[in-house]
């Protein structure tokens, strides 16, 4: 791949530094520990790397404090809606002085056990904050700043009142070295490009996200710095009053875009959605004539809606539906039970059975938004039906909600959403809790990349690779 260089790097970096207590190199370990002849040094911390890829483990090493001391390591990160958000670990130094957060158990905070991406995952909005929060990066370009500080004893409020021990400025980037960010108008087409360093040709993804519409860049950017042209595709319109009326034909065009960039190998063009996004990568994969994907990925997402319909005529079948959603005690709204029974009538499901290429779908069986879980089954069951069954992989992961996106960000149960169909402001439950939940973004992050290299970089000549 082409950022291979750069993550090798990174990993190489962080494994110096946080090996196990016995394997670091002894040069390291005499650097990092506490003089045994003073008891006033101050406690050092060490965060390898300093600026990485969001989806790279960081590692963190405490060292120089008392033995068996408490303490408390805390994240602060101020989002770009100038909103805060924090996690908390709470530790115990070892006979040396020394905490090693990838194999130290942390005994409470917002998470606890042994945790090396707790300090991230368990993000969440400081006490105070406005209601409904979702922690999201617009500006690829510009990195998410996370300052990683270690505090006396066990701490679960105030921080921001309190001297730290040590701070540590860290940076989180889903844009690598070298990637271009292009803007898209053409033939209509409204999204960005993003373009891996690198003679090329690359293979490529077409990424689509859900309901919420606008356009939505991160995951784009984090697939070209694995070594993917990736398109992030807008359809849906953020703040405009009423849904577009977008045809398959927006998407064929769409796709026949970043089939015919230069820098794209043209047969080996993947299709990504999540959420309603899964439902357009359903529709294209089984009917489309012109886009004919080498592979797609479908996360939290269903094959039920109006066939051949355009956007505004399946938002409009949702509202019809929408007697069947339920509020729950938090004033929370619930949509699982909207496509529920799982239709029977061919015209209000794509017919799955049709799909030719390889088949990734990514669920979380806690999704309290849509009816993910029944929906797989019935997917399961329509392409054993057709004899296709072998093209589909299925990631189904306990306690996981909605909301499944790359590593080690924030899960978030509930949110603020604006419906496309009637543009009404609700508390949405996605479902979910958070340590299952970060386990699922973790393990099917790495299986998606894995997935995507191999259909989409199979047989390519070895320069093309790297």
């Amino acid at each position: 791949m082409i950022f291979r260089n750069y993550c090798i790097l990174a990993k190489k970096t962080a494994r110096v530094f946080v090996s196990r207590r016995h394997q670091l190199p002894i040069q390291i370990w005499q650097s990092l520990r506490r003089p045994s002849s003073s008891m006033s040094v101050c406690p050092v911390l060490s965060v390898r790397p300093i600026r990485a890829l969001v989806d790279e483990k960081f590692q963190i090493v405490v060292t120089n404090l008392h033995p068996k001391q408490e303490v408390t390591l805390h994240s602060l990160h101020q989002s770009e809606d100038n909103d805060y958000w924090e996690a908390f670990g709470h530790y115990i130094s070892d006979a040396d002085g020394t905490v090693i957060v990838m194999e130290d158990n942390s005994k409470g905070g917002t998470y606890v056990g042994v945790e090396p991406m707790g300090l991230l995952w368990s993000l969440r909005p400081v006490p105070g904050s406005r209601d409904g929060l979702r922690l999201r990066k617009r500006d690829v370009l510009s990195p998410m700043v996370v300052n990683i500080s270690v505090h006396k004893g066990h701490t679960n409020q105030g921080f921001s009142e309190k001297d730290a021990l040590a701070t540590v400025v860290t940076e989180r980037w889903y844009l690598a070295p070298g990637v271009q960010r292009v803007d898209i108008g053409d033939r209509g087409v409204k999204g960005t490009l993003f373009i891996p360093p690198g003679p090329g040709p690359f293979p490529a993804v077409l990424d689509m996200w859900g309901g919420g519409g606008g356009l939505v860049e991160y995951r784009a950017a984090l697939l070209a710095s694995h070594g993917f042209v990736s398109m992030a595709l807008e359809y849906l319109p953020a703040f405009e009053q009423r849904a577009v009326d977008v045809d398959t034909e927006y998407f064929e065009t769409a796709y026949k875009v970043l089939q015919t960039h230069p820098q794209v190998s043209g047969d080996r063009v993947a299709v990504l959605g999540l959420s309603f996004g899964t439902s357009v990568t359903f529709t294209m994969a089984a009917y489309s004539k012109v886009a004919q994907p080498r592979c797609c990925v479908c996360i939290s997402g269903s094959h039920v809606h109006p066939v051949n319909k355009s956007l505004f005529e399946a938002f409009q079948y949702i509202m019809k539906k929408m007697t069947k959603a339920r509020i729950d005690e938090n004033n929370h709204v619930i949509w699982r039970d909207v496509i529920l029974p799982i239709p029977t009538e061919p015209d209000l499901k794509v017919d799955v059975g049709r799909i030719k290429c390889p088949l990734l779908i990514v669920i979380g069986q806690d999704d309290q938004s849509w009816a993910t879980v029944e929906s797989t089954e019935d997917i399961e069951q329509m392409m054993e039906r057709a004899g296709n069954r072998h093209l589909l992989t299925v990631l189904s992961y306990p306690d996981a909600g909605h909301l499944i996106e790359p590593p080690y960000t924030p899960h978030i149960r509930f949110s603020n959403f604006v419906t496309q169909f009637n543009r009404m402001k609700v508390l949405m439950l996605w479902g979910g809790q958070t340590k299952p939940h970060a386990h699922a973004q973790e393990d099917s992050w790495e299986k998606i990349l894995h997935f995507l290299q191999k259909h989409l970089y199979q047989d390519l000549p070895p320069a093309a690779k790297l």
